[in-house]
């Protein structure tokens, strides 16, 4: 684990495998860690560079009292790929990770960026006032913006831990693996409400429906039937974004929002082709 210091002074801790080829720079999601990248940071690396970093607020990067916002997010990103010296990487995001990305290439372009990957997040994760029932159920909204104030009041209230670990066990259908649940609940508890709170709000009231046409690099968007983030918003990112491809995973071979943590050999295959190939624009959802 290495450090770096942001131009707001809060330290950034991100691990960087230092291997050969195109860099990877993968981010996690709300409440997480880069841990939950494990599997990859293993089986990737061998034959790439991997880097991947705790955002601010999570795992064992700085809790400052300020900077949450998605925005401030991706400036921490060019500050680490400035600071590392990464002038052309692949990028991959995932859940709020990929919220950040599509602010990165809103406010920096895509210049940087060779290849994107965007794991499970929808245009829009709050049904704003003025979008319509088809926008919303296009964007993928999870609840309505009376239910994301709740949500908040009550993650900030005494008793949010519990209130956070209920949200991120709605985030699996069925039955979880055991291990990975309590794994990735683990994890949330290095996120405290001061950061939490104010981050999901201004993470779930973005609408990014505008900014996906104009990611003109090669996309792969990835689903999964079992998640929580429903995969017709999924098909709505790639539609949106040209020449985008589409992979979303049966229930069968992962049943959640943590696909990569789930099969990883499944999740880490599918990435892997995609870094590796020469897309073809307009190829078809694959399964």
């Amino acid at each position: 684990m290495k450090e770096m210091t942001t131009t707001d002074g809060t330290r950034i801790a991100y691990r960087d495998t230092g291997g050969e080829g195109v860099p990877l720079v993968m981010l996690h999601g709300w409440s997480q860690t880069q841990a939950m990248f494990r599997h990859q940071v293993a089986e990737l690396s061998p034959g790439r560079r991997v880097v991947t970093h705790d955002l601010r607020g999570h795992g064992v990067s700085g809790k400052p009292r300020h900077g949450y916002r998605v925005a401030r997010l991706a400036r921490d990103v060019l500050e680490l790929v400035d600071h590392l010296g990464l002038d052309r990487f692949d990028a991959l995001g995932w859940s709020m990770g990929v919220s950040v990305w599509w602010s990165f290439v809103d406010q920096y372009g895509t210049g940087r960026i060779r290849r994107l990957v965007a794991v499970d997040q929808p245009a829009a994760v709050a049904a704003v006032p003025w979008t319509t029932e088809r926008e919303q159920r296009d964007a993928g909204a999870i609840f309505d913006v009376a239910e994301l104030l709740a949500l908040g009041a009550a993650l900030a209230a005494p008793g949010g831990d519990a209130v956070r670990a209920g949200f991120v066990r709605g985030m699996f259908s069925g039955e979880p693996d055991p291990a990975v649940l309590a794994f990735v609940t683990e994890e949330i508890a290095s996120t405290p409400a001061h950061a939490g709170v104010p981050l999901l709000f201004d993470h779930c009231a973005q609408d990014w429906r505008d900014v996906l046409p104009r990611i003109d690099v090669p996309t792969l968007v990835i689903g999964c039937e079992g998640s929580h983030v429903h995969p017709d918003s999924q098909r709505f990112v790639a539609a949106r974004i040209p020449g985008a491809r589409l992979h979303v995973f049966p229930a069968d071979v992962a049943n959640s929002h943590f696909p990569f943590l789930e099969n990883p050999a499944a999740f880490n295959a599918v990435v892997e082709e995609f870094l590796a190939e020469e897309l073809r624009a307009g190829a078809p959802e694959s399964r």
